[in-house]
């Protein structure tokens, strides 16, 4: 029989190792997560009043009018695993490595691409709204082929000009210019390191493009992703659900933010197993983990998307 612990903590460990834009984000723990699935943020309130040499008493009083945000963390949950030869000995580390592995793979990636998908809409996983229209950009670059799977016809291609307008929607915002963040996908990336203006200013603090690196620009320390998120094409474009297909008109987004402009919260881990199962002549397994995020401010400040545009 293994122990629940050590598949727990086997579990948490392999989670994220490949997705670490995840740490660049604020992480919610302790009390702020009732019952290991519903995440509470606290909200404050406009500040009072200032007066200048006030002659008039007494002042007028005031009380802050502070508020939550409540939301729900998802359940997540792999396929059961079936192992034969279970019952006959203790399941060593390295075994269960292999088991889970690729299953946990699965699991991390989905819900990677759920918490970007949080972080972009103005409520949890609704897939029915976005980040503010102010702080969606569209790129503005030569026309290159669509490069979703599904998408059809021309995009522009992404620019470090875009980056820069985001920089600027931060700054405007009060944003603080300490811990910021761009992921991008591959695609966007290559597109981004074609600029004849970066291959001029190539840099071993910033760039390095005989590697194919760019570490930093605008202030956004850049990162890299396969894929990011899928959004619509509509005037205010919004992001598709995390696994949703892309159709034709869809299009690719590179994220950026402060990092404590959004958060993610991981709450229960589980571990189940079903020992000498005489269905099937061995043990089953399945594990399931509560994860969930958001931005973290109700106004939606501190985080941009942007956005492909389509082309000719």
């Amino acid at each position: 029989m293994v122990q629940r612990e050590v598949w727990q903590k086997f579990i948490i460990d392999f989670l994220f190792k490949d997705n670490s834009f995840i740490n660049n984000s604020y992480k919610v723990s302790g009390d702020d997560i009732l019952n290991g699935k519903v995440v509470h943020i606290p909200q404050a309130g406009a500040p009072s009043g200032v007066v200048v040499n006030p002659s008039s008493f007494p002042l007028a009083i005031q009380q802050r009018v502070d508020t939550d945000i409540v939301y729900l963390l998802n359940l997540y949950a792999t396929l059961p695993t079936h192992i034969t030869d279970a019952e006959k000995k203790e399941v060593s580390y390295d075994k269960m490595a292999s088991v889970l592995g690729a299953n946990l793979e699965k699991l991390e990636e989905f819900i990677a691409e759920s918490l970007l998908v949080q972080w972009l809409e103005s409520s949890s996983y609704t897939g029915s709204s976005n980040i503010p229209a102010a702080q969606v950009i569209r790129t503005t670059g030569d026309a290159a082929a669509a490069h979703l799977v599904g998408a059809t016809g021309n995009r522009k291609k992404f620019t470090k000009e875009e980056l820069k307008k985001a920089k600027f929607i931060l700054n405007k915002q009060g944003i603080t210019k300490q811990g910021r963040f761009a992921l991008l996908s591959s695609d966007m990336l290559d597109q981004l390191m074609d600029d004849e203006d970066l291959k001029k200013r190539d840099s071993s603090m910033e760039l390095d493009m005989k590697n194919g690196v760019i570490t930093r620009l605008y202030g956004f320390d850049i990162l890299e992703r396969a894929s990011t998120a899928v959004y619509t094409n509509a005037a205010t474009p919004i992001v598709k659900q995390a696994g949703a297909s892309a159709s034709a008109t869809d299009n690719d987004v590179a994220i950026c933010w402060q990092k404590d402009a959004v958060e993610y919260a991981r709450g229960t881990v589980d571990f189940y197993e079903d020992l000498k199962n005489p269905q099937y002549l061995g043990d089953i397994y399945n594990a399931s983990i509560r994860m969930g995020g958001r931005k973290r401010r109700q106004d939606g400040k501190g985080i941009v998307s942007i956005v492909q545009d389509s082309a000719a």
